[in-house]
């Protein structure tokens, strides 16, 4: 009966210390996401004095194409408030993306192996960077011209008077229609990476994703050729750049030395815990064979 007493007693502790890495985890990812959060109201708060003034820059392509006596309009009671406010709560969160990604990788990188951080670092750093270019390029590029055609395409004798939430969540579709497809390379990388695709079979299927681009242009931009082709043309260069890239890149499916593996806290803990469940499984079997062999000397 001790020794019974004894085996459940280990087995109750392994499997608390089993549980312990989950519950560890939940706490890191609760820290991680709570500082977060705490940076997007730090910048919401530096930014929130210059809200109505982050408006007029947003919305400077289009006053320089409003008509003589044009001007925006708020339809809503509470607009004048709260688009400044939903701007600004937006460009927080732009400015926190690289502490947000970072957190999110500090969270994931103890759990990958060696080769993958080496790769995961640059396509982070690569991945912020497209993206904000992305968001440049529609701001400079796209705007201006959307925004002509816009102007310019109304009936004559009506007044064109924009609303300003209108004008704002426009905007921000645009911003990021064209931020995700600037990250076209990083995702092209990823599926020859992770041996999804293949440089080669990628190649073969150049007219459809050509085709693609267009379409993507087609249904995000307004519907003119040259909307369509500013959006589709990089589109198609990244796609490109994507697929120049993953020429260097090969897919390692060779053994991992144990060097190499997840810096992982609960691997540990399932390795010791079965290892302990084995030990435990010995001895009772020890012990049934000890009781079997007792009742035969009797």
């Amino acid at each position: 009966m001790p020794n019974h007493k004894n085996i459940d007693d280990q087995s109750s502790q392994n499997t608390i210390e089993h549980e312990q890495p989950l519950i560890s985890h939940l706490i890191e990812l609760r820290n991680r996401l709570l500082r977060s959060i705490v940076v997007i109201f730090i910048a919401f708060g530096c930014l929130y004095s210059f809200s109505n003034d982050l408006y007029l820059i947003l919305s400077e392509p289009l006053n320089v194409l409003l008509p003589e006596g044009g001007s925006m309009i708020a339809t809503g009671v509470a607009s004048p408030f709260l688009v400044p406010f939903k701007l600004t709560l937006v460009a927080a969160v732009f400015l926190a993306i690289p502490f947000i990604l970072h957190q999110a990788w500090a969270f994931i990188a103890p759990g990958l192996y060696n080769h993958e951080k080496r790769f995961g670092i640059p396509l982070l750093l690569s991945s912020i960077v497209l993206f904000y270019a992305g968001v440049c390029f529609a701001y400079f590029v796209v705007l201006p011209l959307v925004f002509g055609f816009f102007t310019g395409i109304g009936p004559e004798g009506v007044n064109f008077l924009p609303d300003i939430n209108n004008i704002l969540n426009f905007t921000l579709k645009i911003f990021f229609a064209f931020g995700i497809a600037f990250e076209i390379p990083i995702a092209t990388l990823l599926l020859i990476m992770t041996g999804i695709t293949t440089v080669e079979s990628l190649k073969q299927k150049r007219p459809y994703i050509v085709v693609g681009c267009f379409v993507i242009g087609m249904l995000v931009t307004p519907p003119d050729i040259i909307s369509q082709t500013i959006l589709a043309v990089p589109m198609w260069f990244l796609f490109e750049a994507g697929l120049f890239l993953g020429r260097f890149v090969k897919k390692d499916d060779s053994t991992e030395d144990e060097s190499e593996e997840p810096l992982d806290q609960e691997g540990t803990h399932d390795d010791q815990y079965h290892a302990d469940n084995r030990a435990t499984d010995s001895t009772s079997q020890t012990n049934t064979d000890q009781k079997e062999e007792g009742k035969h000397n009797a």
